[in-house]
């Protein structure tokens, strides 16, 4: 019994030195894979600029080392997905999830579910090959593989729900640049459906991610007789309030008439001062998220300084 309480600890660490070999490779890659994308972004717009052409216009061809492990994980989904294994219902519902993420049609499905399931049994294996030498209890070994499982089939959702706050964040960044310019194509002369599509052309490099949805929505634009559909759809998909809202005001201007011009400008004013307001709450926070800082480095250093020397002179006095 004792010996067991004793090796349970290092057993922990074995796992979660597995589970950490096995995540941190995957979010460096990641990570590195953000940061040359946003430098080739970057580039793009200085040579944009200086009226270069730009060197990374062309499509970059993806690495053997990722499309290789892609391929397998979307092939995998694929057929979890078509063998009935998962209801409409929770495929419609994930669907819906990725689509708010900024991961559209059924290659991102695909790709979720297999790397949901390569990942429910990679780790329970990996963690049973790390903790095949040490000598733990079956009650413990079986306990630390359900934990690997659930990390295993969990992450990927926090993944997808941390990248989705991501992708809202972003949009909302945009979307008051956006109605701006729209006033400018709607004092122009230019109609919704023209100025929506102007928009999404001239934004594209400063905010790529509502210069996406706008591009989606003037092409639903283009297909559809219903206008007002293809507007509220774009609220719809993205499931962000703000965009709600001014689709709901430019489907109503459709509807009754009013002019576009006064319903873009408000809407930009509005938009302005909801991004001023939570800038002045985040300024607001900034005496309170300071504090704990403040305790746990300068305080100990003023009272070091402060008191150290009496500290030192009672030491010394009560030496001698």
């Amino acid at each position: 019994m004792i010996g067991a309480l004793t090796t349970a600890p290092s057993d922990r660490l074995l796992l979660l030195g597995g589970v950490a070999s096995l995540l941190f490779p995957l979010l460096a890659g990641v990570l590195l894979t953000r940061e040359a994308n946003h430098r080739r972004r970057l580039r793009r717009r200085f040579d944009l600029a200086r009226g270069v052409a730009p060197a990374g216009s062309l499509p970059v061809a993806p690495t053997d080392i990722w499309a290789m492990p892609t391929a397998v994980l979307t092939g995998l989904g694929r057929l979890i997905a078509g063998s009935g294994l998962l209801p409409a219902r929770t495929i419609a519902e994930l669907e819906q999830t990725l689509s708010s993420s900024g991961f559209r049609g059924a290659n991102g499905l695909w790709l979720f579910i297999g790397t949901k399931i390569a990942l429910l049994i990679g780790l329970p294996l990996l963690t049973f090959m790390t903790l095949q030498g040490a000598h733990t209890r079956p009650m413990s070994r079986v306990t630390e593989l359900a934990i690997a499982a659930s990390v295993g089939l969990l992450a990927p959702d926090m993944i997808v729900r941390k990248l989705r706050e991501a992708y809202l964040a972003r949009l909302e960044r945009g979307l008051p640049d956006a109605l701006d310019l729209m006033v400018i194509c709607a004092q122009a002369g230019l109609g919704l459906e023209s100025a929506i599509e102007r928009v999404g052309d001239e934004i594209r490099l400063a905010h790529r991610d509502i210069a996406r949805e706008l591009e989606l929505t003037s092409r639903e634009l283009q297909m559809t007789s219903d206008s007002r559909a293809a507007l509220i759809a774009l609220g719809q998909r993205t499931g962000l309030e703000s965009l709600k809202r001014v689709t709901s005001t430019l489907a109503q201007t459709l509807q009754y008439g009013t002019p576009l011009t006064a319903a873009l400008r408000a809407l930009s004013a509005e938009m302005r001062q909801e991004s001023l307001t939570r800038f002045e709450e985040r300024a607001a926070r900034l005496p309170v998220l300071l504090t704990i800082p403040m305790v746990l480095f300068i305080l100990p250093c003023f009272f070091l300084i402060v008191g150290g020397p009496a500290v030192i002179r009672i030491m010394q006095a009560l030496s001698h």
